[in-house]
């Protein structure tokens, strides 16, 4: 069997006498060596390049699933998507950090309450054991608390935060920002006396600030969103106790 072996030069070589030749005419012109067309970026929307602008037109949640993605390589994208992951993270854990009314000590007052962060709302209840409207009102309050976990609640003893203050001024609120007081509510009346509920009490307390947070971003609820909410709560709580009401009495 024969074999025969067809060695080719490098790509455009030519030796010294095809060169003779084609200048004579007895051979063709060398044929011109392939080059590629040069790369130019596909032009599909999904498949371009991640820019910051292009960052900034989605959500964190819209983006969550990319980093896995075939067609995103550019790292440019990957590293501005994990600051503002990373970004969205650090303010999620540090506004919604609460969540239930803690009970405090006069020794922790400065600390948990006066030196609170400045974008903090803190609510100080004053309380007593055994005192019914202490208790009506600290049920609503950790109601509120579980629902607004960007805003502080705390609990305290009358007494231990303020020495021989009076019973009869039980329960009584404050309202704490930035180191100062800003709101002071004695007694139930200010919420609706025995029928005092946790929308009528976040409603007293967003009269004039903006003290509600419900923990989804760190700029908080302004307080007309409060409002608004507390009050259709309250209304379709109304309404169902009158529609229970209505069943009651046809049964």
């Amino acid at each position: 069997m024969d074999y025969h072996f067809v060695y080719k030069g490098e790509e455009g070589a030519s030796t010294e006498w095809d060169d003779i030749q084609r200048r004579l005419g007895t051979l063709p012109p060398k044929p011109e060596i392939f080059k590629p067309p040069p790369f130019t970026p596909s032009e599909d929307p999904d498949l371009r390049q991640k820019s910051k602008e292009w960052i900034d037109e989605h959500t964190v949640e819209e983006l969550e699933g990319l980093e896995d993605d075939p067609d995103v390589d550019d790292n440019r994208f990957l590293e501005e998507y994990r600051k503002r992951r990373l970004a969205e993270m650090q303010a999620a854990a540090r506004v919604a950090r609460f969540g239930s009314v803690l009970l405090i000590t006069g020794s922790d007052f400065v600390r948990e309450v006066s030196q609170a962060p400045a974008d903090v709302w803190v609510v100080v209840l004053l309380f007593k054991d055994s005192f019914p409207q202490c208790e009506l009102l600290l049920q609503c309050l950790e109601e509120l608390a579980a629902r607004y976990p960007g805003t502080k609640f705390v609990k305290i003893v009358s007494t231990d935060c303020i020495p021989r203050y009076p019973d009869h001024n039980l329960p009584t609120i404050l309202v704490y920002n930035n180191g100062a007081v800003k709101g002071t509510y004695v007694g139930l009346h200010h919420f609706g006396s025995r029928r005092c509920t946790p929308e009528a009490v976040a409603l007293a307390l967003c009269k004039s600030d903006p003290v509600l947070n419900d923990g989804h971003n760190s700029s908080g609820l302004s307080k007309n969103a409060v409002i608004e909410g507390e009050s259709k709560r309250l209304i379709e709580k109304f309404v169902k106790q009158h529609e229970d009401e209505e069943d009651y009495t046809s049964d």
